[in-house]
Formats: structure tokens, C-alpha cells, sequence
């Protein structure tokens, strides 16, 4: 109990802005919140308001699993050197890896967190953060 009044803020921005399916739960003494965002916009200020609570996310107390339901986006194409894009379950390198994006490869920019990450989905589904500087819109 005690994370979910460490996280509190989190949890009732989450609620307030309409986050569906949202589930609380403790375990291990880790806390997870899973869910899914109306908006881009709404997975990016979630992951804020974490790192105001949390910076850096260094704690390792909290698994973030919010996903958004959007289905549109402006088209991104991977430009790295010629290595794979990494996809991040948040904005950081410190962030576990979610899935790839090869070069070349078309992604979509659901919403641009900062000028370092944008929330994108791959050809595969799958979604989360990517290093900007890797993306051509």
C-alpha cells in the first residue's frame, strides 16, 4: 500500500484523464498500472508526472504498462546508420526495450513526448518510445 501512496499522483491523473481499463496492483513490492490512454498526449504527461516522482526512474518500483488507443498518426521512416531502432517502454536509454524497427522501415508518430522521444507504433504493433533523431517524418 505504501506505493500506491507514493504513486497516488499518478494513479489519479491516470484516472481523470480517462485512462480505460485501469488496473492497480501491488506485488513483490513493486507496483504495476496497466491500462489503456485515450491519447498520445496522455501516455506522454503519465510518463512526466512518474519522472517528477521518480526521476530518472531509477527507483525500479513501478511498472508503467499504459498503452494508447490510437489508431492514426503522421509516418515516420527509420533512419538509423543501418542497425535497428530501439522502442522503449519510456522516454530513456534506461527504459527495457519493447521491440525494433528496422532501418528503412515506416513507423507511426502517435505523439512527440520532447524533442528527444516520440511515442511511435511499429509495423508489428508494437508500441512505445524511439530516440527522435533516428525518425524522418
Amino acid at each position: 500500500m505504501a506505493l500506491q501512496s507514493k504513486y497516488q499522483q499518478l494513479i489519479t491523473a491516470a484516472q481523470q484523464a480517462g485512462v480505460t481499463d485501469l488496473q492497480v496492483r501491488e506485488q513483490n513490492n513493486v507496483l504495476y498500472i496497466d491500462g489503456t490512454a485515450p491519447s498520445g498526449a496522455v501516455k506522454d504527461q503519465l510518463w512526466n508526472i512518474y519522472n517528477q516522482i521518480d526521476p530518472d526512474f531509477r527507483a525500479g518500483d513501478l511498472v508503467l504498462n499504459i498503452n494508447s488507443n490510437v489508431n492514426t498518426g503522421t509516418q515516420a521512416k527509420v533512419v538509423t546508420e543501418s542497425s535497428n531502432l530501439n522502442i522503449r517502454k519510456g522516454p530513456g536509454t534506461d527504459q527495457p526495450i519493447v521491440g525494433k524497427a528496422a532501418h528503412g522501415e515506416t513507423v507511426t508518430v502517435i505523439s512527440k513526448a520532447n524533442e528527444q522521444w516520440w511515442l511511435v507504433r511499429s509495423k508489428d504493433g508494437e508500441e512505445g518510445y524511439a530516440y527522435a533523431q533516428y525518425l524522418q517524418v
